[in-house]
């Protein structure tokens, strides 16, 4: 989900998002049963394990996506080399062969650039699941004008992390995000309803100024997209920092109290019904969206973007989001999955809340209607291989 990204779809592709904790819950209206004792989920794809996959010319890469995929690779290069693999499979100067030659190949031999410098891999099972993203367009201006009331706000300077000893770190060992009040106690950051409510007026933050308070909450579900004012200018924005506070998918909340399904007065749990719902109920939907305490804060970007996780451009077609954990950001991975739009050569430029654990992919379609139309109804399944730098499994099955 891309900025300091795509932190940034149950039914139906973007919707995920909305019904769970980041992009994804289970399916089912039924609370899963009580976990069993058990070992721990593998930490990263090396506990997970690896099996060998089938050699890459056997895929049958095409030209045009080898060709996408190779611009994005080249482009990942750069952070690829430079940071730390957290997946414990590879290190930074295992990919330089491959980013080398990257630099000089020709577009027209992208197959071969991938078949002659990787081998595959199956993280774990290699079962994929796969949802998509975009970048949504709404109606916005960077100067406040009669219709643009809903301001967009940049980082606020006083948004920061508790001080050792002034509140207890999260799970993830980190001090949590908040402010310090007037006696200098660290207390949560405001929420949705307290921002939306006036907690930051006056103090110059809008950066922007959009015309419905709706689409700026589900632009910032996505992290990023761009403000079409009336004269055509656009204003690229993209996601500088979140409040603290935990996301809420309003869709489960939706789906727990009986709004979601196919009977009478219910919505379907696209995007757009649920947008739908907060259209047709406009008090409940407010209070709805409140339910989702986190807040997205924005910058401006430049004319390119948005960018992903791995600080560089994400690309439609070309670039996903994936776990660190089990996916070295930058590496390519290759999707067969039963939707066929989403199938093929895809690099890991991204990250997301919710995509998390071996496997989990979220595709990135770009912006505009067929964008939303696609990420708002991907969900897809099937196998998925990672692309490793040859000689990578050899290293790791000798303990290298």
């Amino acid at each position: 989900m891309p900025g300091g990204p795509a932190r940034w779809v149950t039914a139906i592709g973007l919707a995920l998002t909305l019904l769970g904790c980041g992009r994804i819950i289970p399916e089912t209206r039924i609370p899963p049963p009580a976990a069993t004792p058990g070992p721990p989920p593998p930490a990263n794809a090396l506990s997970a394990g690896l099996v060998p996959g089938p050699a890459i010319v056997s895929l049958g890469l095409g030209k045009e996506d080898a060709s996408g995929a190779l611009a994005s690779f080249r482009a990942s290069c750069p952070r690829l080399i430079a940071r730390d693999d957290v997946s414990g499979l590879t290190k930074g100067a295992d990919w330089k062969p491959a980013c080398d030659a990257a630099a000089r190949w020709p577009a027209a031999e992208a197959p071969r650039f991938f078949e002659t410098w990787f081998e595959t891999a199956r993280v774990a099972d290699g079962k994929a699941f796969a949802t998509g993203y975009y970048e949504p367009e709404i109606s916005g201006v960077r100067t406040r004008q009669p219709g643009f009331d809903v301001p967009v706000y940049g980082l606020p300077s006083d948004l920061v992390r508790a001080n050792p000893g002034d509140a207890q770190p999260n799970e993830k060992g980190q001090m949590p995000l908040g402010r310090y009040d007037d006696q200098g106690q660290f207390v949560p950051y405001f929420d949705r309803a307290a921002i939306e409510d006036g907690a930051l007026v006056g103090r110059g933050l809008e950066i922007a100024w959009v015309a419905d308070p709706v689409e700026l909450f589900f632009l910032q579900v996505q992290g990023s997209g761009r403000l079409i004012g009336p004269d055509g200018t656009v204003v690229r924005i993209g996601y500088a920092g979140q409040n603290g506070h935990p996301y809420t998918g309003i869709g489960g909340v939706m789906r727990s109290r009986g709004l979601l399904g196919t009977g009478p007065g219910q919505y379907s749990g696209s995007m757009q019904g649920i947008m739908q719902y907060i259209a047709e109920n406009p008090e409940a939907g407010k209070a709805l969206m409140r339910e989702n305490k986190s807040y997205v804060f924005f910058r401006e970007i430049g004319p390119d973007g948005p960018y992903g996780s791995l600080g560089v451009a994400v690309r439609a077609r070309d670039s996903i989001a994936a776990d660190p954990a089990f996916v070295p950001l930058g590496a390519p991975v290759w999707l067969a999955l039963d939707r066929a739009e989403a199938s093929g050569l895809w690099i890991a430029q991204d990250t997301g809340g919710a995509i998390k654990g071996a496997n989990r992919f979220d595709t990135f379609w770009g912006a505009g209607a067929e964008a939303r139309r696609i990420a708002g109804g991907m969900t897809g399944r099937g196998d998925a291989l990672l692309f490793l730098p040859k000689g990578t499994l050899q290293k790791i099955q000798q303990g290298q």
